[in-house]
């Protein structure tokens, strides 16, 4: 997870937010108690430095830092789901998914066709 970076506060979540006018922004919401959501992990890490490449990473553990993920569902209209993955583009959620709807390919796809 070399590419990765923790998001571990809401005053992070707002710079984030910021940087999501200059370059996408990827966030994956992970709990460390869940086997999907491991699964999720590994499909993403295994496939990060392509996502690295056009997207900025973003790292959650949701069961530690529960505040934050509550933001980012009241903030985004995100209804909470676990795992999940939620791209930022110019300040707001153009994609999310969850469980086994999250596709390292399908975020490469979204990822290029967005407009700032």
């Amino acid at each position: 997870m070399q590419n990765w970076n923790s998001l571990t506060t809401i005053e992070q979540l707002s710079e984030i937010e910021k940087h999501s006018f200059e370059r996408p922004q990827i966030l994956f919401k992970h709990s460390t108690q869940c086997p999907i959501s491991s699964m999720a992990l590994n499909r993403l890490t295994d496939d990060e430095t392509r996502l690295a490449a056009v997207a900025d990473l973003h790292y959650l553990d949701l069961i530690r830092y529960r505040e934050v993920s509550n933001e980012i569902a009241r903030r985004y209209a995100i209804v909470h789901e676990s795992p999940q993955v939620i791209v930022l583009l110019n300040g707001k959620a153009m994609y999310h998914a969850s469980h086994h709807m999250i596709m390292p390919n399908e975020l490469l796809n979204i990822l290029r066709t967005a407009k700032f």
